[in-house]
């Protein structure tokens, strides 16, 4: 026992308990750093950063953990990368939407022709009438081939109004 009490009197017996408080206290601060720097990629508002660095501070140890049950599942940045790629995704779905270039009416996929103006929109297939792409070279309804347009030829996509007689 006299030794015992002898260790825990001496000089190294304090040194190393010294050390072991100051790890203690270096491993809390940690956590509160680490609670700070995670609710910072995780939310936007200084006030809501605050409060989750005193709930990972205050209660030692425990903190970080119920700040990890309450803390939002993504990071600013997943959130910022999604809202992008979801805001690209509706742009090609409008991309998709067929406009007249001259008039800008919404027109179909199958029109030949723009409803409102008139303007040439696609080709026609002399074989079956259907719509055609200006890159085909083949109809893929009738398997007609698509003769190319001759040499000084109007484009495909030109105007084509009524005339009107004058009296």
């Amino acid at each position: 026992m006299t030794l015992l009490a002898s260790f825990l009197n001496s000089g190294g017996f304090h040194a190393i308990r010294d050390v072991f408080f100051l790890l203690i206290v270096v491993f809390w601060l940690a956590l509160g750093y680490w609670t700070y720097k995670d609710a910072k990629r995780r939310l936007d508002d200084s006030t809501l950063i605050a409060l989750s660095t005193a709930v990972g501070l205050i209660p030692p140890f425990v903190g970080p953990f119920i700040y990890m049950l309450f803390r939002p599942p993504e990071y600013l940045d997943e959130v910022r990368e999604r809202e992008l790629e979801t805001r690209a995704i509706e742009d090609r779905m409008t991309a998709l939407d067929i406009r007249c270039p001259v008039c800008h009416a919404e027109a179909e996929s199958s029109f030949l022709v723009c409803p409102v103006c008139t303007t040439k929109l696609k080709q026609a297939c002399t074989s079956c009438g259907a719509p055609l792409e200006p890159i085909w070279q083949i109809c893929p309804y009738c398997e007609t081939p698509i003769e190319a347009p001759a040499a000084g030829a109007p484009p495909a996509l030109g105007t084509r109004r009524a005339h009107r007689r004058t009296r």
